[in-house]
């Protein structure tokens, strides 16, 4: 009887062995261009989400912005892990978006494990807004802020938000970072002078 019981603990501690192995977030504005489960998933591969098994479902949701303003975000962590976020924004094409934060790790006997990421103290485009967040506790609400969009018109630009996960092994998907996306049509405000280098 004991060693049945035994069985059976040992059977669900496994089960949740993957819930404390890997972070999730769930993007709540702008809203995502993927259909999220209530995990945010599917959120590993870069540059948008999605995983190699499978790509994701397109929502089909376009948000509008005014340039020159702040663009509210808001994201829930589904599954804790300490680390930070970074938003970042492409004009013309994916392609634009910056690669993951670059780790600093520790070899175990698992392979690799995150210690730090890179933040950009000062953001350089496409980035807005780097190491926002910082955490080492569990959250317990959401996590809300405002970012600086450029003075800039696009039909359809991508806004991007990554999280990077400190004391976390090594995915083949995304390596440290977790993924997602909002498209965006952005309306340059006639008020204030284009950024051009954005352009």
């Amino acid at each position: 009887m004991r060693l049945m019981r035994l069985v059976t603990v040992s059977i669900l501690l496994a089960g949740l062995a993957p819930a404390f192995a890997n972070a999730h977030f769930k993007l709540l504005e702008p809203a995502s261009w993927l259909v999220e489960d209530n995990r945010g998933d599917p959120q590993k591969l870069g540059p948008c989400g999605g995983t190699s098994a499978t790509a994701g479902t397109p929502s089909g949701v376009v948000g509008t912005a005014t340039g020159g303003s702040k663009l509210h975000i808001k994201l829930q962590e589904t599954i804790y892990h300490p680390g930070f976020y970074r938003v970042a924004l492409a004009v013309r094409s994916r392609d634009e978006l910056p690669p993951d934060p670059v780790a600093v790790t520790r070899d175990t006997e698992k392979g690799p494990w995150s210690i730090s990421g890179a933040i950009q103290s000062a953001p350089q485009r496409p980035v807005l807004a780097d190491g926002l967040f910082l955490h080492k506790a569990r959250p317990t609400e959401p996590y809300e802020t405002d970012v600086q969009l450029p003075n800039i018109t696009c039909e359809k630009c991508t806004l991007q938000i990554v999280q990077f996960m400190e004391e976390h092994g090594y995915n083949k998907d995304g390596g440290y970072t977790y993924h997602h996306c909002a498209d965006l049509k952005i309306t340059a405000d006639p008020a204030k002078p284009l950024d051009k280098a954005w352009q």
